[in-house]
């Protein structure tokens, strides 16, 4: 029976994650060299395979050919940061309604990285997401905020629903807001940059380059999880720490990535969170639908 190698990064994780846990207030300044060959191989293997290429035209089968001499120049790029994220190329898939849903491809080297990435930050930042958010979180799905919403509107003194939806919102995402918000946790700045980098590689479409001073693409893995730290700070932390006190009747935030509605016991108290919430939103870029 062999036994799998687990790469440095993967044993160190879960010591990130309970220093986290421990310390809420603790801020990680050495990240960046946890972006080991082994580690970025561990991501790759994670890939599905058979998907669309990127801008590259380069699948993940091909990139596996050579992988041990893709990953090490990978990786010495990072360390030298020359590594630069290609553009995402932007497709579109029908929606049910008629409408179609833009999508992003990233390169398969930069879903290897974004992989990377998404790992450490939610070993970070699942330590802080709160109760109410269930949009994209390990061990949770669509169904759980159902059943949420559900028990919150048979066993509390709900009367009134506010259903809101955020508009474009993975297209809105204000990039200087969002890197205030990692920063609340992260202070390595070469971590901090290579985020960066993703956010402004811009998308391709139809052989058209496009330049991207805000939002995160759709469908890209790193995204879900920016969105989830971007809305934490703007909305969970903030109805809990400063709606929720000033509130005589009960209230409770149901969170699924952009989607949520909030129950009220009282008319008045919901009517004027959403007056308070659209100037929120305002603050972080945002506008409700």
């Amino acid at each position: 029976m062999t036994t799998k190698l687990v790469s440095k990064t993967q044993k160190a994780i879960p010591i990130i994650a309970l220093k986290a846990k421990e310390d809420p207030k603790s801020k990680f300044t050495s990240l960046v060299h946890l972006l080991s060959e082994d580690f970025l191989k561990e991501c790759f293997r994670e890939l599905k395979r058979g998907k669309s290429p990127g801008i590259d035209r380069v699948t993940v089968t091909e990139y596996d050919e050579q992988l041990d001499e893709n990953i090490a120049d990978l990786v010495s790029r990072l360390k030298a940061k020359q590594y630069k994220p290609k553009p995402v190329l932007r497709v579109y898939i029908p929606k049910p309604n008629g409408d179609k849903r833009p999508l992003g491809i990233p390169a398969v080297e930069d879903k290897i990285v974004q992989m990377a990435l998404k790992k450490i930050l939610e070993a970070i930042f699942e330590q802080d997401f709160m109760d109410m958010s269930y949009g994209f979180r390990p061990n949770r799905s669509c169904h759980d905020a159902l059943k949420k919403i559900d028990k919150t509107i048979m066993t509390s003194p709900v009367n009134f629903v506010v259903d809101m939806d955020i508009s474009k919102f993975f297209d809105t995402v204000n990039h200087k807001r969002l890197m205030e918000c990692l920063k609340q946790r992260i202070t390595d700045s070469s971590l901090l940059q290579l985020i960066s980098r993703f956010l402004k590689s811009g998308i391709m479409e139809e052989g058209v380059y496009c330049e991207t001073d805000q939002g995160t693409p759709h469908g890209v893995v790193l995204s879900p999880v920016l969105a989830n730290v971007y809305l934490h700070y703007a909305l969970d932390l903030w109805f809990e720490t400063e709606v929720i006190p000033q509130l005589t009747g009960c209230a409770q935030l149901i969170r699924y990535a952009d989607d949520f509605v909030v129950c009220f016991e009282k008319e008045e108290e919901a009517r004027v969170f959403g007056v308070v919430l659209r100037q929120r939103m305002g603050e972080f870029g945002l506008t409700i639908s």
